[in-house]
């Protein structure tokens, strides 16, 4: 897979709105506002890092940034797989940091009009990962799960992020 760069002129930025990078975890299908994704890579050699959270594999080293790589199965509380050909790491802006998102397979990027997303659900499971869901879009008779990167890492996920990248 070559890699995707998705970086962006300012006058571009308007045909980013309402486009969405569609991914797989599983057989879910998931969606992240390209606005927030700088690159798409095939995934780079991980150093791990002691004392981190379970769903937090390592650094990578991408161009000379060191970025937190995490494993977004992990992380929703799914089961682990071993990394293959198709599994690829997006790399996404939450502001000040910059972090990889490792996922079994990018899809392709489809722009979903505002009309077609509904809020997230209201009900509350056990696990939790309600809280990740930014919104529920449809397409044709597919509902897509639209993600919210900022609720993804926590608060005091990101300090230990920062700092991890900061050392």
């Amino acid at each position: 897979m070559a890699d995707i760069d998705l970086m962006v002129e300012d006058d571009e930025l308007d045909e980013q709105d309402d486009k969405y990078l569609l991914f797989e975890l599983g057989t879910e299908e998931y969606c992240i506002d390209i606005a927030r994704i700088t690159a798409i890579e095939e995934l780079p050699k991980i150093t791990s890092i002691p004392d981190m959270p379970n769903f937090v594999k390592g650094v990578i080293n991408l161009r000379g940034m060191v970025i937190p790589a995490v494993d977004l199965r992990l992380r929703f509380g799914m089961e682990e797989r071993e990394y293959d050909d198709r599994t690829c790491i997006i790399i996404v802006s939450l502001g000040e940091s910059t972090v990889g998102f490792i996922v079994d397979n990018v899809s392709e990027v489809h722009e979903i009009a505002k009309d077609d997303i509904g809020p997230p659900p209201s009900f509350k499971n056990q696990t939790g990962k309600e809280q990740y869901i930014a919104g529920l879009a449809k397409r044709g008779d597919e509902v897509k799960i639209i993600l919210d990167v900022n609720k993804i890492i926590s608060i005091e996920d990101n300090s230990k992020l920062t700092e991890l990248k900061n050392n």
